[in-house]
């Protein structure tokens, strides 16, 4: 193995903090990552990492040397993708960060039939509900349920709009009753979606009328799943983008509420650190992406 796969078998284990998992990201054996790292070790002279029990860390050596190689391999393997990009061949790693119930629902399908059109782009899938920062947390795009981003370096694109419905389980109603209008939902549990556990207000217009609802006096959380299971467990009543609850609307387990009335309009947005230009690789998998969710299973 040359010096700069070393290089980067090194940097993978000081990410990773471990051996086994720097292991598992590069695709090879734990002993092979081990023999790597002490064979760089060794054509320096100089120990990069502690080695305890517990964790991998870097000694101040290596952290110093981290450091400088680091930018170097960045840059080098930016060089590699802009030259077969050049060539029209789509390829390199995309760091995507994803909403938990999106990730879990849709992207395996997604992922699956570009690898199958791209093959030569890898794919790092991270899940998380908070709107992540995407330079500072290193991620090349990130797809969210949101209205525009507040920080205004970052590129957004907008894809198309996401259906929410109201619904509550038919348990829930035979207990409760059946609200007829936005006003009959001060007597009953309406579960906030709210990262920090706070209320939300549900904002209605059905024609010249407006009303609003607060939700999240009783019931709130910070995951659209964990909600769409509390609806169904007879919990309260929910206010959901329609993918999630698409399988337990089509089996009956929830029932949508207030069909009647219009909810202001969230967007499938994907964000984008500042690029001068958009990798082809980006590029190519926000165009199918976009497909995906507007022609092939549209949100």
């Amino acid at each position: 193995m040359g010096d700069l796969e070393a290089i980067r078998v090194f940097l993978a284990v000081a990410e990773q903090r471990s051996f086994v998992a720097a292991a598992r990201h590069l695709m090879m054996t734990p002993p092979s990552v081990t023999r790597t790292v002490g064979a760089l070790e060794d054509r320096l002279g100089v120990q990069l990492l502690l080695r305890t029990t517990r964790q991998v860390s870097l000694t101040s050596a290596g952290a110093a040397y981290a450091a400088r190689v680091g930018p170097l391999v960045d840059a080098l393997t930016a060089a590699a993708e802009d030259l077969r990009e050049g060539q029209g061949e789509t390829s390199g790693l995309i760091r995507i960060n994803a909403p938990m119930s999106m990730g879990q629902r849709i992207l395996p399908e997604v992922i699956a039939q570009f690898r199958t059109l791209y093959p030569k782009v890898n794919v790092s899938l991270t899940l998380t509900d908070r709107l992540v920062d995407v330079v500072a947390d290193e991620v090349d795009l990130a797809i969210r349920i949101s209205g525009p981003p507040r920080d205004k370096l970052t590129i957004w694109r907008k894809l198309c709009p996401v259906r929410r419905v109201i619904v509550a389980a038919p348990r829930y109603l035979e207990a409760w009753g059946r609200p007829d209008s936005p006003e009959d939902l001060a007597r009953h549990v309406c579960i906030a979606y709210d990262a920090q556990g706070g209320p939300e207000i549900w904002d209605f217009a059905r024609g010249s009328m407006r009303r609003r609802a607060r939700a999240g006096a009783e019931l709130s959380a910070n995951n659209g799943e964990l909600i769409a299971r509390m609806a169904e467990n007879g919990e309260g009543i929910a206010l959901l983008p329609r993918f999630i609850v698409e399988p337990a609307l089509a089996e009956g387990r929830l029932v949508t509420l207030l069909e009647g009335w219009s909810l202001p309009e969230l967007w499938l947005t994907l964000y984008y650190p500042p690029y001068e230009r958009l990798p082809m690789r980006l590029a190519t998998f926000s165009d199918f992406f976009e497909t995906y969710a507007t022609e092939t299973r549209p949100v």
